[in-house]
C-alpha cells in the first residue's frame, strides 16, 4: 500500500529537469564492483536493453531486474482486489472497476519504467479511493461515479501543471507541517474504518456505531456475518505476522488465506444446512473473464466525458447550486491533489532510500520524472475509469530484491496486464478478506503520529482536528480543511500571522467556502 512518510522533505529539483535524460542519473557502483560491472556489459540485442535502462551501469543484472519486478507485483497486486471492493455499493460493476484499476496500474507502471526509468510501480491509491467512495460518493450528495472521474481528471491535470512549472514546491510549503504529518494518520483511520464496516466487525445502527456481537447464546447470531467479522481480525493478525517475517506479498497471502478460511467455514455451515451458507454456494459461479472487459467498456472507459459533466442529480438536491458545485469541484480536486502529492512524495522517499536511489541532497533521483509519470497516469487513468494512480510503497520490496532500473517496473507492468484476465477470481474474494488489507493499511499509516508535537498546543490542535474530523466526520477533505483553518486561526491568535503565506490563505478560504456553501 502506498504510505506517506513522516515529513515531506524539501524538493530542490527544478522544472527544467523534468525532461532531462534519466539514464545518466542511474546510481553508479565504484571500486571492484564497478570493474566487475564493466566486464559484465552484455553484447548483441540485449545490450540495447541494457543501455536504455542503464542496467549494468547501476550494478544490476537483467535476471535480478525481472525477479524484482515480479516481487513488486506480488507485493501490491492486492490493490486489484481491494480498490474494486471499495466501490461495492456504487453504480458501477466490480468487473468494470477491476479492469480500470488494472489498466491504470499498467499505464502508470509503464510510464515509471520508460519515462522515469525507476524500479517502482503504480496503481490506484487506497487513500484517494477512500476519499472518492466515502466522501464524494458515499455522502449522499448526488454525485455519480462518472462525476468522480472529473475530480480525478482535474487532479491529474493540476498535478501535471504543478510538476511542469515547479509550483508543486509552493503548494507543499503552504501546507503547515503539523497538517502534513496528520493527513496520513487521518486517512489511515478512515481506511481502517471502511475495512471494519465492510467486514461487519463494526456495525452501524440507529443506536450508533458498535462492535459486532459474537454472543452465541442470543439465538440471533448470523453465522456468515459472524465468521466474516471474526476473520477480519484473524486476517489482520496473519498479515502482521507475515510482514514481521518479511514474507514477500504478505498482504496478498493474508487476503487469500482469509478467503480460503471463509469458504472452508462456510462449507462447514452447510453441514447443518445454514441458510446463508447454502445460498452462498448455490449462487456461486465463475464468470467469463471477458465479461469484465464488456462491463468496463459500458460503465467505465470514457464515462468522464460521456456522463461526467452531468451534475443534475447533485443540483436537484436542496441547498445545492451552481455556486456550491464550483466550490465542491475546486476543493475536491485540491484534496485529491494533496492526497496524491503526499502519497507519491512520501512513497518515493521511502522506497528509493532502500536502494540507494537518492542523490547527494537526499532526494530520489529523477524525482520530477517520477512525479510526472504519476500525474500523466492519473489524468489518463480517469479516462479509463481508474481512481487516482500513485506510487505504492510496496515497490520497495522489489528494490530490496535488487531492482535498480525501469526494467523491473516494465516487468511489473506486464504482470498487471496479465492480471486483467483474472477478474473472475477477484470477484469471489469475500469482503472480510479485502477488509483485512484495508485495516492493515491503516496500521501502516499510523507511523507518522509520533512526529506530531503533542506538547505544543499550537501544533497539536490542528493535527488532532485533521485526524479526528477525517475519522469521526468520515470525510478526508473536511479533515484537511478543518486542520488548515484551525492552523490559520491559531497562528493569528498567537501573533504569528506573518507566517501564513498567501497560498495558505487561499487554500483555507476555499475550504471555508466549502463548509459554508455546501452540505
Amino acid at each position: 500500500m502506498e504510505e506517506v512518510t513522516n515529513e515531506v522533505q524539501p524538493e530542490i529539483s527544478e522544472a527544467a529537469a523534468t525532461l532531462a535524460p534519466p539514464a545518466d542519473d542511474a546510481p553508479e557502483v565504484s571500486g571492484s564492483d564497478a570493474a566487475a560491472a564493466e566486464a559484465a556489459v552484455p553484447t548483441g540485442k540485449i545490450s540495447k536493453l541494457d543501455k536504455f535502462f542503464g542496467i549494468t551501469k547501476s550494478g544490476s543484472k537483467i535476471k535480478t531486474e525481472i525477479i524484482a519486478g515480479v516481487t513488486t507485483f506480488m507485493a501490491m497486486v492486492y490493490a486489484l482486489l481491494v480498490v474494486p471492493g471499495m466501490y461495492n455499493k456504487g453504480d458501477v460493476p466490480f468487473g468494470a472497476v477491476y479492469i480500470a484499476t488494472a489498466l491504470g496500474a499498467v499505464l502508470g507502471t509503464t510510464l515509471m519504467a520508460l519515462l522515469a526509468r525507476m524500479p517502482l510501480a503504480q496503481a490506484s491509491g487506497l487513500g484517494a479511493t477512500a476519499y472518492i467512495t466515502g466522501t464524494l460518493l458515499g455522502s449522499g450528495i448526488g454525485l455519480t461515479y462518472a462525476n468522480a472521474m472529473i475530480f480525478v481528471l482535474l487532479d491529474g491535470i493540476i498535478f501535471v501543471l504543478l510538476t511542469a512549472t515547479g509550483l508543486r514546491k509552493k503548494i507543499l510549503a503552504a501546507i503547515p507541517n503539523e497538517v502534513k504529518i496528520a493527513i496520513p494518520v487521518g486517512i489511515g483511520f478512515f481506511i481502517a474504518f471502511i475495512g471494519f464496516k465492510n467486514a461487519g466487525t463494526v456495525v452501524i445502527s440507529d443506536g450508533g456505531i458498535g462492535f459486532a456481537s459474537f454472543n452465541v447464546l442470543s439465538g440471533k447470531l448470523d453465522y456468515l456475518g459472524a465468521i466474516s467479522a471474526a476473520l477480519l481480525l484473524v486476517g489482520v493478525i496473519a498479515i502482521a505476522v507475515l510482514s514481521h517475517k518479511k514474507v514477500t506479498g504478505a498482504i496478498l497471502w493474508g487476503i487469500l488465506g482469509t478467503a480460503a478460511a471463509y469458504f472452508i467455514l462456510a462449507g462447514l455451515g452447510c453441514a447443518w444446512s445454514d441458510a446463508g451458507c447454502m445460498k452462498l454456494f448455490n449462487d456461486f459461479s465463475i464468470s467469463n473473464p471477458f465479461s469484465a472487459f464488456a462491463d468496463w467498456g459500458q460503465h467505465s472507459v470514457g464515462q468522464v466525458f460521456a456522463n461526467g459533466f452531468d451534475f443534475s442529480a447533485y443540483l436537484a438536491q436542496d441547498g445545492n447550486s451552481g455556486g456550491t458545485l464550483v466550490v465542491l469541484i475546486l476543493t475536491s480536486a485540491l484534496s485529491l491533489c494533496m492526497i496524491d502529492m503526499f502519497d507519491t512524495l512520501g512513497t518515493l522517499y521511502g522506497a528509493c532510500s532502500k536502494g540507494n536511489l537518492i542523490d547527494e541532497d537526499g532526494n530520489p533521483i529523477r524525482l520530477n520524472q517520477c512525479m510526472l509519470s504519476d500525474a500523466i497516469a492519473t489524468s489518463a487513468g480517469a479516462v479509463f475509469g481508474a481512481t487516482t494512480v500513485t506510487t505504492y510503497v510496496e515497490a520497495s520490496s522489489g528494490v530490496a530484491a535488487g531492482g535498480r532500473t525501469g526494467l523491473a517496473a516494465l516487468v511489473s507492468a506486464l504482470c498487471f496486464l496479465a492480471a486483467t484476465f483474472l477478474s473472475p477470481i477477484a470477484q469471489i474474494i469475500p469482503s472480510c478478506a479485502t477488509a483485512a488489507a484495508l485495516v492493515w493499511v491503516g496500521v501502516l499509516m499510523m507511523s507518522s503520529v509520533k512526529d506530531i508535537e503533542w506538547s505544543a498546543p499550537a501544533s497539536a490542535l490542528p493535527a488532532f482536528l485533521t485526524i479526528a474530523v477525517m475519522a469521526f466526520g468520515f470525510s478526508i477533505s473536511f479533515g484537511i480543511g478543518i486542520g488548515l483553518i484551525s492552523c490559520v486561526v491559531v497562528k493569528i491568535c498567537t501573533g504569528k500571522i506573518k507566517q501564513i503565506s498567501i497560498t495558505t490563505w487561499i487554500i483555507a478560504a476555499l475550504f471555508v467556502a466549502l463548509f459554508l456553501l455546501t452540505n
